[in-house]
């Protein structure tokens, strides 16, 4: 089950099939949500045979899907102290999506993150990445956890034992969703979108991976038409422009 905190955070499920292959029974598993305390609720459509109560069904993941949700969740803790690292420690997370193609994270901060400062927050959380730091996942109760340095989210309700996720050196936070095991397995990082959603916080969406690695290949192949089109060399796009479009002014 997926998620970085039950009341901030957008929980994600696994989704997969179960099967009782003896009884030629299957089921298309659509979600999987956990409503209150360790229950885990499956979702699903009965896709062939019939199922009764207390059958014994073998439970398939898309593991794919995971791996996708485990990069942009771990690289979601790594956004969150790069944030907190170049704007500063007001920054707190005020919502979030880990989702398989993205990952979208809300904070608290004043104003509108210039291009140097996302500059500076895509190369940190990459650095990261391609440090390849093997994460840490200790459980200890809560006091221990806070004493130990590990950041909690205001609003979220814990239990008294704790799972605190820790990428050595640069992020601790208690967390109880699903992680890489080290860093570098995110391959790569980028920012695709920042912009305020309501007084005193703001937005950002990323990708990671395969997906990030597509973004940029589709902006490369943008930019490519674009240059063409000008007849311009590479780096001469924008003065071609300026200078189009000074020309439509007169």
């Amino acid at each position: 089950l997926y998620g970085i905190g039950r009341h901030l955070a957008t929980w994600v499920g696994d989704v997969g099939r179960a099967q009782a292959l003896e009884q030629g029974v299957e089921v298309e598993i659509t979600d999987t949500q956990e409503p209150a305390g360790d229950l885990i609720v499956h979702y699903g459509v009965v896709k062939r045979g019939t199922m009764w109560h207390e059958m014994t069904m073998q439970l398939d993941i898309d593991t794919s899907r995971r791996e996708a949700i485990r990069k942009n969740h771990t690289a979601t803790h790594l956004l969150h102290a790069a944030l907190r690292q170049i704007l500063g420690e007001h920054v707190k997370q005020a919502g979030s999506l880990v989702a398989p193609d993205r990952l979208r994270f809300d904070f608290t901060h004043f104003a509108r993150l210039s291009e140097r400062e996302l500059d500076r927050i895509e190369s940190l959380v990459n650095e990261q990445i391609w440090s390849n730091t093997p994460l840490q996942v200790v459980t200890m109760d809560l006091d221990s956890a806070i004493s130990w340095g590990a950041l909690a989210l205001f609003g979220e309700k814990y239990g008294e034992e704790v799972r605190t996720i820790e990428i050595q050196g640069f992020s601790k936070e208690l967390c109880g969703g699903t992680h890489v095991r080290g860093t570098g397995e995110i391959g790569f990082f980028t920012v695709t979108y920042e912009a305020g959603i309501g007084s005193g916080v703001r937005r950002i969406e990323a990708l990671t991976g395969p997906g990030a690695y597509m973004h940029v290949k589709h902006n490369s192949r943008i930019l490519s038409d674009v240059r063409q089109a000008l007849r311009a060399q590479p780096d001469e796009e924008v003065d071609k422009l300026q200078r189009l479009a000074a020309q439509q002014r007169e």
